[in-house]
């Protein structure tokens, strides 16, 4: 089943297949023939079964007008649309070498290694949201295992139906399960702000409209506000918050085609937690920068202006809405003022665009004394990324880590993740000392009689020995994954929110996650040098793209 938001780029590489496809690809870049271009993305869709009529004609739908006018504003070739879109066994989009930002000429201050914190030092927790994917049709005792993209939503089951509180499916979440989560989470606190990554709407991408996604985003905030009252909550743009998905155009894309509808609906219900300075960079890009504690600065990134499935990016993708060069004056005036700073966004840099992953890199690399923790979701598991020095790529200096979904999609327990931070002192790190997972059962919760109980999964720290949970010690993490076989499937039992497929993580699959754990950009063969004798890297490669990606 080829997941919904794929299905137009999917078509558009069967499109660009020999035996004529290839040729109406170019046909659809000369003509402007609209009629004969649904028709026949609508008709590969159905001829190789990769959704019903339905679901193909409606997506082929909603993209068309928008996918068109970026595909006829860019100087493209079809095969360098479709290796971008799809993979380079599709067509050749080398944009490495593109482009570079520019970073200042003031050197970079000497590295200090972190330090724990001294004894009774106070600490901060930051409550970590990201893919809650609300369905509003979601339908207990519904088919859980459709033919649809996203099931749950309605026929008979041949089976068990779809739970109450979720369902280990194809499947998103409820409204009344979110809404238990936040009725938890005001139990169990306190926390001192919290970290929201995006991804509200479900994943029925092909029948969505702009006031499907403004809905979802009023009600999941709404709840949200009522229930976690005056904390602090700084968001972050994911890749289903706009319509068609995926779909963010950088701000030289003006009229009803923009995302205006969507930055200025977004400030407007954010407006509580975000000053008047960070609203008009929201408004403008989907991004902003603001103060949130003594000596801490956050920067919230639109990861959809790195992502190879955002399509506008075929128009210029060189540092789209020039968000990168601003993240780089930032970060220079935040080490100017020793101001730490921490990075939220929801598409993790190695899913990023070749050039814009690399350059982000860079960044991180120079100015790595003043980055002190980044934090990103999207995958639905529970992961991490490592970066190391550029001079020698051994020595650690960063780590993003990517946390666990609340949806359930796909067949997942739902779950959110609790940040230790060093606190608020003079002379403060900032940096994650340890996190907790917590997860909802759905085997218990949806047993007859039960009540739902959100519960904690593993400790970080607790679970891995660490002694502090700085870069160091993950890449050290992933060295005795190498070695220490019941570590690293103990790992791969909590990357699942404790429900992982069935079949086990072993040999290959073991060397591609390993090497994925080491690689904070995409496409460096170097980053899995000492795994290589194992499986070469194009074959990696080939495994990460199986993976998927929400």
């Amino acid at each position: 089943m080829i997941q919904g938001h794929r299905l137009p780029y999917r078509i558009a590489y069967l499109m660009h297949q020999p035996g004529g496809r290839r040729k109406q690809l170019v046909f659809m870049q000369l003509e402007a023939s609209m009629t004969r271009i649904q028709h026949l993305a609508v008709s590969v869709c159905v001829d190789l079964h990769l959704a019903r009529t339905e679901v193909c004609e409606e997506i082929i739908q909603l993209f068309e007008q928008d996918m068109l006018t970026a595909w006829t504003r860019s100087i493209l070739r079809p095969a360098e649309i479709c290796g971008l879109l799809v993979g380079s066994h599709c067509g050749h989009w080398d944009i490495y070498s593109d482009w570079n930002v520019t970073l200042p000429a003031v050197p970079k201050p000497p590295v200090q290694p972190p330090a724990p914190p001294p004894p009774g030092a106070p600490t901060a927790r930051v409550l970590f949201l990201t893919d809650l994917h609300w369905d509003q049709a979601y339908l207990p005792g519904s088919d859980p295992t459709c033919k649809d993209p996203l099931c749950c939503r309605g026929g008979q089951p041949r089976g068990a139906g779809a739970g109450f509180w979720g369902t280990y499916s194809r499947c998103d979440l409820p409204l009344h399960t979110l809404e238990n989560l936040l009725q938890h989470l005001a139990a169990s606190g306190p926390y001192d702000m919290a970290y929201w990554t995006g991804d509200i709407p479900a994943h029925n991408v092909w029948q969505q409209s702009r006031a499907d996604q403004l809905y979802a985003l009023r009600t999941v905030t709404a709840l949200i506000q009522k229930y976690l009252g005056p904390l602090p909550v700084y968001p972050a743009v994911g890749n289903h918050e706009s319509v068609p998905v995926n779909s963010f155009p950088p701000p030289y894309v003006s009229g009803n085609q923009s995302s205006a509808w969507l930055y200025d609906a977004m400030a407007l219900a954010w407006s509580a937690w975000l000053p008047p300075e960070a609203l008009a960079t929201l408004r403008l890009g989907g991004f902003y920068t603001l103060r949130i504690q003594p000596g801490l600065r956050l920067v919230s990134l639109n990861m959809n202006f790195c992502s190879e499935t955002n399509f506008w990016l075929l128009i210029n993708s060189t540092d789209p809405a020039g968000q990168l060069q601003w993240l780089v004056n930032i970060l220079q005036g935040a080490e100017e003022s020793s101001e730490k700073v921490h990075i939220i966004g929801h598409i993790p840099p190695s899913h990023c665009m070749r050039s814009w992953g690399w350059n982000y890199y860079r960044i991180i690399n120079r100015y790595e004394g003043t980055v002190a923790g980044q934090f990103f979701g999207h995958t639905h598991v529970d992961e991490f990324e490592m970066f190391y020095d550029e001079e020698t790529l051994s020595r650690p200096v960063g780590v993003a880590f990517v946390a666990p979904s609340v949806t359930t999609f796909v067949s997942l327990n739902p779950g959110y993740r609790v940040y230790l931070l060093d606190g608020v002192y003079p002379g403060s790190s900032h940096m994650v000392l340890d996190h907790e997972t917590f997860i909802l059962n759905l085997t218990e919760a949806n047993a007859p009689g039960a009540v739902p109980r959100w519960q904690r999964l593993y400790g970080a720290r607790e679970t891995y020995g660490f002694s502090a949970a700085f870069p160091a010690d993950w890449d050290q993490l992933v060295r005795r994954f190498q070695v220490d076989e019941r570590l690293f499937q103990r790992f791969w039992y909590l990357m699942y929110k404790g429900h992982p497929p069935r079949q086990p993580c072993r040999d290959a699959c073991k060397v591609a996650l390993l090497c994925a754990l080491r690689t904070g950009r995409a496409g460096d063969p170097r980053l899995c040098q000492s795994l290589s004798h194992e499986l070469p890297f194009h074959e990696i490669q080939a495994r990460w793209r199986l993976r998927q990606f929400c």
